[in-house]
């Protein structure tokens, strides 16, 4: 077989090594021919497309339009934002000429000297500037906001060290760009889309996530404030998961964005950006799945049912065609995705062992003795759990395990981040603890310097300040000063 499960490298031995695996095996990317970037094979994709589709309507049902801002930025716009380029620059792939030319001493092609660009064009890491300057164009008065856009796009930022959809050169995401009137709704906007995808993460990827702040150090480069959402993996590390930045008039003022009030007074327009990437499919790898491959909550799996027939003839074969074919239609009815795979070109055994890599909910199969007995077998991948139930009312029985395994998934997240979240007093406490895999919750005084010390002695990080919550007051764990309430500290990819 090409995929044997004792191929997976188990979590406890080699969790990175784990990972690697699975994302290989499982079929959902592979690396490319340019170093630090992937192909997202299509079953990786068709998950990429779940969460697009319901992310897409989320959006919209926001108010959200899409768009589409060209890839390429003139580098002077970068420069326009200091604490943008700043945040960016280390990353940035640089375009320096339009056209190669062949090679006089016959080895190939080379870069025409006499096709220089006049400006340098950044591949875009993110769009903010060249959003903002195409949105000086757009807006004169209080009539012309607020703008609510969103583009699906590419991004590149040239990471050195890389991992298949947790960090790559290239990758997918979403990002939404608004323009406001007023600080408040620009605000009340950034809290809206932070919830946005706390609701997703939650309720679609079965991930529990804690809603924070970021902190000074972490937030990002050009905003005034960066909300975040943070899930834990199973092996205790944190994994920043979404964000939405309030960007105040920052970048209004770097491209001279005015606005008209109803008062006649000129003014600066207020701002958000926030974004979610194909690290998502990397949350779901890391909070749910086992040593036997992928487990994929119901509302992202590609298809939720794969059903398999076990037969021993085409006769036989034919009449359990007939039967599924009826139970295909009942659940698609439903609204549930199914797939039956009928191809003789691998024995029910594979299929077994495939469909279990690859997560899908539920398996049913059906042999000889299931058609005498107007039954089915079901198999649940949350669980590893079988069981032998009546073909009658099969599409509603379906459907209720599939709202179980959502739930059970997400309980079991749920119940690993709550054993795994400690509060600590003490930094020496602190280093013993972080060093487990846990989640700390302790007290810091809100300095920089405190913050960089204890990233540099100990790689951890803060996480969020968290929006809801133990508000409760103490004395920062390195310095003994005021802390206003317990941070979110914890390892992270």
């Amino acid at each position: 077989m090409a995929k044997e499960l004792k191929e997976l490298t188990k979590r406890s031995e080699d969790y990175s090594q784990w990972y690697l695996d699975l994302v290989l095996k499982a079929d959902l990317a592979e690396n490319s021919a340019v170093r630090g970037c992937m192909v997202i094979k299509p079953y990786g994709y068709a998950i990429w497309e779940k969460v697009q589709r319901q992310l897409d309507d989320m959006f919209k049902e926001t108010g959200h339009v899409n768009a589409y801002f060209p890839l390429f930025i003139p580098k002077s716009f970068l420069s326009k934002e200091a604490d943008h380029v700043e945040g960016f620059a280390k990353e940035c792939a640089v375009v320096t000429h339009y056209r190669l030319k062949n090679d006089p001493d016959g080895k190939g092609v080379v870069v025409d000297p006499e096709a220089k660009l006049e400006e340098e064009l950044i591949v875009r890491p993110t769009s903010e500037t060249i959003i903002w300057n195409t949105y000086r164009g757009w807006i004169q008065s209080y009539r012309d906001l607020p703008i609510l856009c969103n583009q699906w796009a590419n991004v590149v930022r040239w990471e050195m060290r890389t991992r298949l959809f947790l960090r790559t050169a290239e990758f997918l995401w979403q990002e939404g760009h608004t323009a406001h009137a007023t600080k408040d709704e620009a605000e009340i906007e950034a809290r809206k889309m932070l919830d946005v995808y706390a609701e997703f993460a939650e309720n679609h990827m079965a991930l529990p996530v804690i809603k924070g702040v970021k902190s000074a150090n972490e937030r990002f480069a050009g905003a005034v404030e960066t909300y975040t959402i943070e899930a834990m993996m199973q092996d205790g590390k944190a994994l920043q998961s979404g964000t939405s930045h309030f960007l105040g008039q920052n970048f209004a003022k770097a491209f001279d964005v005015k606005f008209t009030d109803k008062d006649g007074k000129q003014d600066y327009v207020w701002a958000t950006s926030w974004g979610v990437s194909t690290r998502l499919i990397g949350a779901l790898i890391m909070a749910h799945s086992d040593d036997n491959g992928l487990v994929l909550p119901p509302k992202l799996a590609p298809y939720q049912v794969v059903i398999v027939p076990i037969y021993r003839s085409a006769e036989q074969l034919a009449e359990i065609d007939t039967k599924v074919a009826g139970i295909v239609t009942a659940l698609k009815n439903l609204g549930i995705s199914v797939k039956y795979d009928n191809a003789d070109n691998k024995k029910p055994g594979w299929k077994f062992s495939e469909y279990e890599l690859k997560g899908v909910p539920v398996r049913l199969a059906m042999g000889g003795r299931d058609l005498e007995n107007n039954t089915i077998e079901v198999a649940r991948r949350d669980t590893l759990t079988k069981e032998t139930v009546s073909c009658d009312n099969i599409d509603v029985y379906i459907k209720n395990l599939l709202n179980d395994i959502q739930e059970n998934i997400y309980k079991k997240a749920l119940d690993t981040r709550t054993s795994r979240t400690i509060s600590v007093d003490t930094y020496e406490e602190f280093k013993e603890k972080i060093e487990t895999g846990v989640f700390i919750m302790a007290h810091w005084d809100g300095t920089s310097e405190t913050e960089e010390k204890i990233k540099a002695e100990t790689k951890a990080t803060i996480r969020c300040i968290p929006l809801d919550g133990d508000k409760t007051p103490g004395k920062c764990m390195v310095t003994g000063n005021p802390s206003a309430q317990r941070v979110v500290f914890a390892k992270a990819y």
